[in-house]
C-alpha cells in the first residue's frame, strides 16, 4: 500500500481531493515501477486540483505533472531497479496517474535517467517549470539570439518558470529585464539576475499593433494581452518564447511585429517534447543553473499540504518553486 493524493469527479467543478492509500494493482499500466521520492506542485496541478480548468480527462485521477525517484520494477532494459529517474508531461496527471503519489507505473519512454549532479528533491526544485524554461532558452538560442542584440524580457518573473528563466539567461550573459504584478519581491528578481523591474499592469491590458522597440527577446509564460504587448515591443529581427497562459489563452494581436520587424514567435510544449530535446534540456540545467538558486527559490512541503497550497498558487501568492516530499 502507498498514500497518493486523489482526485475524484464530483458533479460540481471542484473534484473530492483527499490522501488515499492505494494498492500498487490499482495502478494504471506501464513498462516501469517507480518509487517517487519528491513530486512538484505545478500551475497545471493548481488547476486540476481545484477544478478551475478542465486539466483531468480520466478519473480518478492522481495529479502530479513531474515526480522523480528510484526504479522498484522495469521490463524494459533501459531501466533497473535503483536507477534514479525523473519525467516530465506526456499526459502523467491529466491522463495518466502521476507524481503526487509515493510509487507510478509509467511507460519507459517517458523516464529519463537523473542527470548527474543532481539529487531528487534538486531535480524537482528545477521541475517542468525549470525544464520548461530551458526549453524557451533553447528556444531563443535556436532561432539566434546572442547577448550582444539587446535585453531580454522575461514575464511572471515570480513563477517557477520565471524565475528559472531569469537565472539560466543572466547566467548566459543576457541583460534580463522582469516583469511581475508583485514589485516587494524586487530584490528576490534582482538576486537571481534580473536588472530592470517592469510592472506587469503595463502589459496586461490592450495596447498598441507596435510599439517602441524595448527588448531583443522574451520569455512569456503568460499569454493575452501580455503577450501581444510583448511582442509589440521587440526589436526588429527578436524572438519570442511562449509557453503559458497565465493571463488567458487568447492572443489578441495582430501581425504587425512579424511582418513589419521579422520578429519570431517561438511555441514552446514541454508535454510532449521530443526525448532528445528534453535530455539536452536537463543535461544543461544541471550544468547552468547555478544550484545555490534553488534554496531561496523553493518551498518544500508534505503531500497532505499539496491541495491548500493549490489554491494560494492560483492567486498568485506562491514565489518559486513547489516541491512536494510525497514521503514525508
Amino acid at each position: 500500500m502507498f498514500k497518493a493524493l486523489l482526485l475524484t469527479k464530483t458533479e460540481v467543478p471542484a473534484p473530492q481531493v483527499a490522501i488515499t492509500e492505494l494498492d500498487e494493482a490499482q495502478l494504471p499500466a506501464g513498462d516501469v515501477l517507480v518509487q517517487v521520492s519528491h513530486s512538484t506542485l505545478n500551475y497545471k496541478d493548481a488547476l486540476a486540483i481545484t477544478g478551475k480548468a478542465p486539466v483531468v480527462r480520466s478519473w480518478p485521477m492522481v495529479p502530479g505533472i513531474d515526480f522523480a525517484g528510484a526504479v522498484l520494477e522495469s521490463s524494459d532494459p533501459r531501466y533497473r531497479p535503483g536507477d534514479a529517474v525523473l519525467l516530465n508531461g506526456w499526459g502523467v496527471g491529466e491522463s495518466h496517474w502521476g507524481g503526487l503519489a509515493q510509487k507510478v507505473r509509467v511507460k519507459a519512454d517517458w523516464l529519463l535517467p537523473l542527470p548527474a549532479g543532481l539529487t531528487a528533491a534538486q531535480a524537482m526544485a528545477i521541475g517542468t517549470a525549470g525544464y520548461t524554461a530551458m526549453l524557451c532558452v533553447m528556444a531563443l538560442q535556436r532561432n539566434g539570439l546572442l547577448p550582444a542584440q539587446g535585453p531580454v524580457l522575461v514575464t511572471g518573473a515570480n513563477g517557477g518558470v520565471g524565475s528559472i528563466a531569469i537565472a539560466l539567461l543572466a547566467r548566459l550573459g543576457f541583460e534580463v529585464h522582469a516583469s511581475t504584478g508583485r514589485l516587494a519581491e524586487a530584490e528576490h528578481l534582482k538576486a537571481l539576475g534580473a536588472t530592470d523591474i517592469i510592472d506587469r499592469a503595463t502589459l496586461n491590458t490592450p495596447g498598441k499593433p507596435l510599439q517602441k522597440e524595448r527588448w531583443a527577446g522574451a520569455v512569456d509564460s503568460v499569454g493575452s494581452h501580455t503577450l501581444a504587448n510583448v511582442c509589440a515591443g521587440i526589436r526588429y529581427g527578436g524572438v519570442v518564447a511562449a509557453c503559458g497562459l497565465a493571463q488567458g489563452m487568447d492572443f489578441p494581436s495582430t501581425v504587425a511585429p512579424f511582418i513589419l520587424r521579422g520578429v519570431t514567435l517561438a511555441g514552446v510544449d514541454s508535454v510532449m517534447a521530443p526525448h532528445a530535446r528534453r535530455a539536452e534540456a536537463w543535461q544543461r540545467l544541471a550544468r547552468e543553473l547555478p544550484a545555490e538558486l534553488l534554496p531561496r527559490n523553493t518551498e518544500t512541503i508534505a503531500l497532505a499540504d499539496a491541495a491548500g497550497v493549490a489554491a494560494r498558487l492560483l492567486a498568485g501568492q506562491v514565489r518559486g518553486r513547489v516541491v512536494v516530499d510525497v514521503m514525508a
